[in-house]
Parts: C-alpha cells; sequence; structure tokens
C-alpha cells in the first residue's frame, strides 16, 4: 500500500503544469492561446499497447479563433486606438524603442477585429483538426454533430464536418442545444497592470501617457491579432513575465468561472451533465459535439482532474498549477475520450482522455501499474470515483443550489 500510495502520488504531482520556462510566451495566452498540443507534463504512454481497440470516441470541441468577446475586450482594445489617435503628433516625433515603433508607421497601430466571430484562422483550425480526426478515426462515422447556438460554435462544427466527411456534411445533421453562462471577471488585473503601466510610460513621450485599462487593451490585443492574423506587434512590447501574469489572469477568471474557485460549486455542477452523459453512452460508436472553453472545463472541474490544492488566488501568482487553460482549452481545445478493450493488457472496457492530443491522465481512477503507465482507467472504476456527477440530477436539489439562475442556459450534451 506505501508504494501504491507513492506512485498514485507521483502521478499527481506530474500533473502539476510548470512554468516551462523555454516554452513560447505567446503559447500561454491563457484561454486565447492559439490552439497548440499540450506539453507533454504527465509521463505516459503515448499510445495503447498493440492488443488494444477503441470501440467508442466522444468528441468535445471548442470552437476556433475568434474576435473579443462580449463589450468589455473590444471596449479596451478601442479605448487603446482612442489614445493612440489622440497621441498621434507627440508619438511620430518620439525617440521609440525598437518594439514600440510601429506606433509611428502610417496611422499607428489600427484594431481590425471581428467581434464575436470565428477568424479565417479559426476556420482552418477546425478544418485541419476534422482532417486529423477522420485520419486518425477512420472507422468512426455518425449522422449527427451537435453544437451550441453561439455562431461561432456552430461555424465550428460546419468546418470540423466538411473536414472529416468532405461532400457528406452536407447530408449529416447539424443540430444546436444551449450554452452554460460565460465568465466572470476577478481583481488580479488591480495587481499586476499598474507596474506594466508604468513601466511603458517610462517609454513613452511627454503628453503620451497609458492607464491601466489602456495596458490591458494592449494585452488583449497581442492576442485577438495572433487568433485573426498570427501576428501582433503589442506581443513584443511585453516581456514573458508580464505576459505571464496575463495567462494567470485568464485562468483565475476560468476557474472562478466553471471551476473550483465558483461560488457553491457552480462548475463542478454544471460539469456533471456531461460527465453523467459520458458515462451512459451506448447507442453509438462516435459522438462529436461543439462547445466552448467553459464546457471542457466544467466537466475537467466535475471529475476533478486540474484541481489546485490551495485553491488558485488573486494574492499572487502560482508559478506550478495544475488549472492552466493556455494546455487545457486553447482555441479549437480537443477533448477526446477513448472506450477501447485489451485482448490481455488490461480486463474489460476501459477509458481516457486525450487533451489536446496528448493523453491526459485519469490520476483520480487511476489503480493499476497500467492505468498510471498509459494514463487510463478501468471504466467501472471510472464510473465509481466519478459518483459526485452520477448522484445529481439536472435540476434537482443539489442543481437548482449551484446552478438554479443558470438551468435555462445551460448546454446539456445528448
Amino acid at each position: 500500500m506505501f508504494i501504491q500510495g507513492i506512485l498514485n502520488w507521483l502521478t499527481l504531482a506530474s500533473l502539476t503544469f510548470n512554468s516551462h520556462e523555454h516554452d513560447d510566451p505567446l503559447k500561454r495566452l491563457g484561454n486565447l492561446t492559439p490552439y497548440r498540443v499540450a506539453p507533454t507534463s504527465h509521463k505516459v504512454e503515448a499510445e495503447l499497447p498493440g492488443d488494444c481497440s477503441v470501440d467508442r470516441v466522444m468528441l468535445m470541441h471548442r470552437h476556433g479563433s475568434r474576435g473579443p468577446a462580449g463589450s468589455e475586450e473590444m471596449t479596451l482594445i478601442n479605448s487603446l486606438v482612442q489614445t493612440l489617435r489622440d497621441c498621434h503628433d507627440a508619438l511620430q516625433d518620439a525617440h521609440l524603442p525598437e518594439n514600440l515603433r510601429f506606433l509611428q508607421t502610417g496611422k499607428g497601430y489600427e484594431a481590425h477585429l471581428d467581434p464575436e466571430n470565428l477568424t479565417i484562422i479559426g476556420r482552418q483550425q477546425l478544418f485541419n483538426h476534422g482532417v486529423e480526426f477522420g485520419l486518425k478515426y477512420p472507422n468512426f462515422t455518425t449522422e449527427t454533430l451537435l453544437s451550441s447556438p453561439s455562431q461561432r460554435v456552430v461555424d465550428s462544427m460546419y468546418f470540423f464536418a466538411q473536414g472529416r466527411f468532405g461532400r457528406e456534411a452536407n447530408d449529416k445533421n447539424l443540430l444546436t442545444v444551449n450554452d452554460i453562462p460565460g465568465p466572470v471577471a476577478n481583481e488580479w488585473s488591480n495587481l499586476y497592470l499598474p507596474s506594466i503601466t508604468e513601466r511603458l510610460n517610462d517609454l513613452l513621450p511627454y503628453g503620451v501617457s497609458f492607464t491601466d485599462d489602456n495596458t490591458h487593451g494592449a494585452l488583449y490585443a497581442c492576442a485577438y491579432d495572433l487568433a485573426a492574423r498570427n501576428e501582433s506587434p503589442w506581443c513584443n512590447v511585453f516581456d514573458a513575465d508580464e505576459l505571464a501574469n496575463f495567462e494567470y489572469e485568464m485562468d483565475l477568471i476560468m476557474d472562478a468561472s466553471v471551476g473550483y474557485l465558483a461560488p457553491n460549486d457552480a462548475g463542478p455542477v454544471m460539469g456533471s451533465v456531461f460527465v453523467k452523459e459520458l458515462i451512459n453512452r451506448e447507442a453509438q460508436p462516435l459522438y462529436l459535439e461543439f462547445g466552448h472553453d467553459s464546457t471542457i472545463l466544467a466537466a475537467m472541474a466535475a471529475m476533478g482532474l486540474n484541481k489546485d490544492d490551495p485553491p488558485l488566488s488573486p494574492d499572487g501568482l502560482r508559478q506550478h498549477r495544475r488549472f492552466r487553460t493556455s494546455y487545457q482549452t486553447p482555441f479549437a481545445a480537443q477533448m477526446v475520450w477513448e472506450r477501447f478493450t485489451c485482448e490481455e493488457s488490461f480486463d474489460g472496457p476501459q477509458i481516457r482522455l486525450v487533451l489536446n492530443e496528448e493523453t491526459y491522465p485519469l490520476w483520480t481512477c487511476a489503480e493499476t501499474k497500467h492505468d498510471r503507465r498509459f494514463g487510463t482507467c478501468s471504466l467501472d472504476t471510472f464510473v465509481r470515483a466519478n459518483k459526485f456527477s452520477t448522484d445529481i440530477e439536472f435540476g434537482d436539489e443539489t442543481w437548482q443550489a449551484a446552478c438554479g439562475a443558470h438551468s435555462g442556459g445551460l448546454y446539456v450534451p445528448g
């Protein structure tokens, strides 16, 4: 028992994502990160044993790269642009460092962003993922695809279907179901933005003064320019530590919205619906669904797969944390659940999670050496480990206490 406990602890420890000093900072922009393959931080085998075969696949796909969501993000970016317009003449005559000289070219910085909607890069991400999915699972098909009613998600479903099924996509049933609530704000930005604003104002000429909102807008402009055009002059303005603070802000926002910081366990309770459907699905070999980062994160919260102890806090940046949206829910994130059986390697039906093309260990139900080696667990053990979700009924007392106000707008996978 002592050895098994040590092994389980090692598996758990490997789930703590480090800061990855050598990782490109632009691959760590929280849930606004362009799609990326998850880092291999888990020390588990990427491929199943040769005597195993997958018999059921369930995909939950986040929409692709989009423009700013909600009025606040676009307002911050527009305010930045207006500040720069008002100071155009002062900027022209200034001696700026090289990474700010883009402010002196032509009209300076102009944001050309399409709020809420899928970008051309987002369309490409989903089409490519559809092609790759078809190559990986050529013998799995379905007549029905599900998405939330948000247009960017519907579009993502459409482009994935085009990549996966080609002209046959026109014969598929593309259906929509309702969304879960969006993100909430947090106070971390009030702590980390002032020092960046002060640094930038020291570089700008007399008469040009950024506010913290302008700095915030520039950080968002970096992320959304990448989403729209794969490049942004603003990304070179910030150093790695400053971008890490922005990433932490994105993590705190999502953790407080649908994760472990959500009031009344609302995140895990909402995610229980997905987990319960995941367990109960027996009707067909392939399920294709499209939603949001919040859909994936709520499901992970229900299973406790990326829970930090102690919880994340806006009191200070946590370098080593499990809840890291850059790796778990970048734009076009792919949560793939595989059910499989083996001739000898495992006994009975098994399950594993492949998150953004890397096996994500199911440490909450891992019991055997093979479980830890391959990041899997038996289906029976998985069901027992997720009693929290299976005990909740949509609309019951637990549900109403946590999510009653949102019950009419929940994305309920079916």
